[in-house]
């Protein structure tokens, strides 16, 4: 196994010890650091550790040339993995803030572009990345480390603009998504 596949392998680990940490009563203690409990604190800690392992192992896979049919198809899936059950932590904690029906925007986009890219594969296509959809992930991640880490004590709106920011470029990048590959869909039909 290569070494970014085993960085994958990591970030998809670490995601269930993410939300067992949740669940774990006797942690749900304040530490006074961002008004965070220790529950929070380490869901916090382990998000941005496996966004860490996110952005290295797409480093080493192309400088190490280490891309393999395992890490095309494992890696998307625990990115997507990884953004979700921090949404919808953030969701449970505070449904005003992260509202269900941008959580389901989110997930709803994931789903179509998914199935576009297999749709574009069965033909022998692959679809490059956007660059409205590496907007999308770069403000997605900036959000999800500022709510889950309580705005880090700063006033809540910083958080919730760029969390708006994310939403946007999501629809954006999914219309983006649908619009240049709308023949490839209707091809399917």
């Amino acid at each position: 196994m290569t070494t970014a596949n085993k960085l994958t392998m990591l970030r998809v680990l670490m995601i269930p010890i993410m939300i067992v940490f949740i669940y774990l009563k006797p942690l749900q203690i304040p530490i006074g650091f961002f008004a965070m409990n220790i529950n929070q604190f380490v869901f916090a800690i382990l998000f941005v550790l496996a966004a860490l392992t996110d952005m290295l192992d797409g480093y080493v896979a192309r400088k190490y040339n280490q891309i393999t049919t395992f890490g095309k198809f494992l890696d998307p899936i625990a990115d997507k993995i990884l953004v979700l059950a921090a949404f919808l932590y953030l969701m449970a904690l505070d449904p005003s803030r992260v509202p269900l029906w941008a959580v389901m925007i989110v997930i709803i986009r994931e789903f179509a572009v998914t199935g576009i890219r297999l749709l574009a594969i069965e033909k022998g296509n692959v679809i490059a990345a956007s660059p409205y959809g590496k907007f999308k992930t770069a403000s997605t991640m900036v959000a999800l480390i500022i709510l889950l880490f309580n705005d880090f004590g700063f006033h809540p709106i910083i958080g919730n603009v760029i969390f708006w920011i994310a939403i946007f470029f999501t629809v954006i990048s999914g219309l983006d998504y649908l619009i240049k590959n709308r023949s490839t869909i209707f091809e399917s039909i």
